[in-house]
């Protein structure tokens, strides 16, 4: 397996370095549009299979040479999801299988976004996939945490833990805290806004896909392993465009713990516009007042000495169990961010993110998945991936009952 990674940032960096210590392929090349960064990922591995490269991720053409140039097998998108369908494409001249951790972006109704549906998260992939299929060649979309992790979990409730599903819910909560800075988010602002001020999507059997008010159906889920009681809402996000495609239940929904000072700024930067991706004049430059907001914050990747507490990643399911009996269940990945920074020296927030599709991609590369077309994780079977989760990378996952 020969990897192209596009993005040396939070979570390029994090993969780069848990794929170090894994031997599952021969060459990973690390790109960004700035080169030195990415030259500095490799010479801190210091691991002849890395090697640096610069790359315009926004050209498909960019990609798709540098593909050629090392005989890529695979190509890893870890750069922001306005990136996606410029890798994508990419990797798909150059016959290379892909994966990503956010899918192509969506676009609210033009006229009704809170009422009707417009062009839904990853459609532009998804349209794609008999094309990808045809030629042979994998698009494994979604393989971060959530949407990854999430979805898998997902998969292995619905094949051994429920004969019947009500509801899949996707529960997202932290205790993070960033020492010295009033507002530093843990996550890249650019894609946090997306999700966050998008109309919400859920999914009903029935019905389908429907959009509601951002930060609707509010309620407080006491997470696992001191994480404590988190408020969540709903948000937009892959997982419920994704895992009603393989997972037959009546409810899909995805809800995610921000706290009211977060929710706060998030409308006051939609209040003000600084939450649009449209250029405007500055001074005579042409410049993105949502790439102004995420240069103005700290780099996430940055933060993880300064940053204490735990993250919880998980899937809440309830339906009927194996026995016919009614069942709740929340499959769950906490994550310590002392941890992290000890034994990588990256923040927890970005190495749970990239820990997903490192072990995706040795899956691939062992054959222990295989596929075709434009799918996500849960097309796959779970047992594998929680099983090298656990026992090869050393990640338990957590089932609580109730």
């Amino acid at each position: 397996m020969r990897v192209l990674a596009v993005g040396a940032g939070g979570v390029g960096t994090s993969a780069a370095l848990i794929a170090a210590r894994r031997d599952f392929f021969e060459l990973w090349v690390v790109s960004d549009y700035d080169g030195e960064r990415a030259a500095a990922v490799v010479d801190r591995l210091g691991d002849p299979r890395f090697v640096a490269a610069e790359i315009d991720a926004s050209s498909a053409e960019a990609v798709a040479d540098l593909c050629r140039e090392h005989a890529i097998t695979h190509v890893l998108n870890v750069v922001d999801p306005r990136y996606v369908m410029s890798i994508f494409e990419g990797a798909f001249r150059a016959g290379a299988d892909y994966l990503d951790t956010a899918m192509s972006l969506s676009r609210p109704h033009p006229d009704h976004p809170y009422a009707q549906v417009g062009v839904k998260l990853g459609d532009e992939q998804f349209a794609r996939s008999d094309e990808w299929a045809q030629h042979g060649r994998l698009a494994l979309c979604g393989m971060g945490v959530e949407p990854g992790l999430a979805d898998v979990f997902a998969r292995y409730a619905a094949d051994h833990l429920f004969s019947e599903i009500d509801e899949i819910g996707i529960r997202d909560g932290a205790n993070l805290v960033v020492a010295g800075y009033d507002f530093a988010p843990s996550f890249s602002i650019w894609t946090t806004i997306e999700e966050c001020l998008n109309p919400p999507i859920v999914w009903e059997k029935g019905r389908g896909w429907f959009t509601t008010e951002p930060f609707s159906e509010p309620e407080v889920c006491d997470f696992p392993e001191g994480t404590a009681p988190v408020e969540v809402l709903t948000v937009e996000h892959e997982e419920v465009l994704l895992i009603p495609r393989w997972i037959e239940c009546k409810r899909v929904t995805f809800k995610y713990g921000l706290g009211d000072e977060f929710i706060d700024v998030l409308k006051t930067l939609h209040k003000l516009g600084l939450d649009r991706t449209e250029p405007v004049s500055v001074k005579g430059q042409q410049v993105s007042p949502r790439d102004v907001v995420a240069a103005a914050l700290p780099d996430p990747s940055t933060l993880g000495d300064k940053m204490s507490g735990k993250s919880c990643a998980g899937t809440w399911v309830t339906g009927k169990g194996t026995d016919g009996q009614h069942r709740e269940v929340y499959l769950y990945h906490v994550i310590d961010n002392e941890w992290t920074m000890r034994e990588y020296g990256v923040q927890a927030v970005v190495w749970q993110t990239a820990m997903n599709p490192v072990i995706a991609l040795e899956l691939l590369a062992t054959g222990a998945w295989t596929g075709a077309g434009v799918l996500g994780p849960e097309a796959f079977d779970a047992v594998p991936y929680l099983d090298l989760m656990t026992n090869g990378f050393e990640q338990p996952y957590g089932l609580r009952e109730g």
